[in-house]
């Protein structure tokens, strides 16, 4: 999860992408953002439901479902499809236009990507465990929220979402126990 004005990241959950892990997350989204709320999803079958459960109907949400087109790709080649276009749904509430959207998350993701080679294939950090990757995950989004400095915001979001008062040092982040700098 996302918050597009801050560029918080309030929570996150790791699993498969099914109804009871849709259901895990927003409910974690719900514990830490309370109503009034507009949520934007991709089109995955499982979230009306879940957000249904969490916040009920009394929020603001819709769906963004974008339109792909295969092609075929040359013997041994992966080509990605051509995309088409994009649908905007209203399922509930009265979100508004101009904030129904995924991009601000797909760039985090894209981030995400870029800054932790766990994810990337093919490497020798790739996440084979499920615990390791969940620690990993835990230190990015403490480092992304308390931590790093975005340009657009020219503070932590952790500051802009008005949580924190400055951003903290890495090794706020990371304490230390005073000996050698070794980690306690």
């Amino acid at each position: 999860a996302l918050d597009a004005d801050s560029k918080l990241v309030p929570c996150f959950h790791v699993g498969k992408r099914n109804g009871a892990n849709a259901l895990t997350f927003m409910s974690k989204l719900q514990e830490r953002v309370r109503m009034p709320v507009q949520i934007t999803t991709d089109a995955f079958s499982g979230y009306p439901w879940a957000i249904g459960q969490s916040y009920g109907r009394g929020t603001h949400y819709a769906r963004i479902n974008k339109i792909y087109q295969t092609r075929q790709p040359g013997r041994g080649r992966y080509s990605p499809p051509w995309f088409v276009t994009v649908k905007k749904q209203v399922l509930w509430g009265n979100p508004r236009e101009s904030r129904i959207s995924t991009s601000y998350v797909e760039r985090q993701n894209l981030t995400m990507r870029m800054q932790m080679r766990r994810f990337t294939r093919l490497t020798n950090a790739f996440s084979k465990k499920y615990d390791n990757l969940l620690a990993a995950l835990n230190l990015h989004f403490c480092w992304y929220n308390f931590v790093r400095v975005h340009s657009s915001l020219k503070t932590t979001p952790a500051v802009a979402a008005g949580i924190e008062s400055r951003p903290w040092k890495i090794e706020e982040l990371i304490p230390t126990n005073g000996h050698n700098g070794t980690i306690s």
